[in-house]
């Protein structure tokens, strides 16, 4: 493999991606708008120490880490177990399209594929580089771990196993977020719920169970379940 190679994406899933990106950046532009309004609102009808008090509790909820991502999902194919195991050990994991698919390029270096996001009217960008290792382990099934470093720091991890049933793959996997997200993120999670299940279906995958959970944070905080 050359040291460094930018790779194609299926088609099908960048228009999904891209239609994710086109609803998920106005909201997360118009949060903090609409913050302001909520803040206008109540020193409207109150008074200026009110207004302060809510807009101090809002920019805390946004700026402070409370949520931090975490679950697992299972997943059905029609395809082998072999060639489910490529795909998820290849530069763009079927589990990972809002990633990939929204990245301004895919490029392999040095073995290890980097994802280009620009944001901000392309004034900033990030790279997240992802890290990958398999083996088999009992009864030919696989386990796969993917790690996800945004500009070099851990962010998200994902633990995959793949196994045979029936002459048909199965796939669960378990993932958590390494940094916690303060709620201004949480419009950008809230849209790509909406078209994570497409995606995966654009490729062949079918989520058969779903469950996810807020931060161990929250939890201790008696906020989350």
């Amino acid at each position: 493999m050359p040291s460094n190679q930018q790779l194609a994406r299926p088609q099908q899933v960048l228009t999904i991606a891209n239609s994710y990106l086109k609803r998920e950046r106005p909201a997360t532009a118009l949060l903090p708008v609409a913050a302001l309004l909520v803040v206008a609102g109540v020193f409207a009808v109150t008074s200026f120490l009110p207004a302060i008090v809510v807009g101090g509790l809002l920019t805390t909820g946004f700026l402070v880490p409370l949520i931090q991502p975490r679950g697992t999902v299972r997943l059905r194919t029609d395809t082998d177990v072999t060639s489910v195991v490529d795909s998820f050990t290849s530069p763009v994991p079927p589990i990972l399209p809002l990633q990939w698919g929204t990245a301004d390029e895919v490029v392999v270096e040095d073995g290890i594929p980097v994802y280009t996001l620009s944001y901000l009217f392309g004034l900033r960008s990030v790279e997240i580089s992802l890290h990958r290792d398999s083996r088999s382990i009992s009864d030919g099934s696989h386990r796969i771990n993917l790690q996800l470093r945004m500009d070099g720091t851990p962010w998200s991890r994902y633990a995959v196993d793949v196994y045979d049933q029936d002459g048909q793959a199965e796939i669960e996997y378990e993932y958590e977020a390494d940094q916690r997200l303060g709620l201004r993120r949480l419009p950008q999670r809230l849209i790509a719920d909406r078209y994570f299940e497409a995606a995966l279906r654009a490729q062949g995958y079918t989520v058969v169970e779903r469950n996810r959970s807020v931060t161990r944070y929250l939890k201790q905080l008696g906020c989350g379940s």
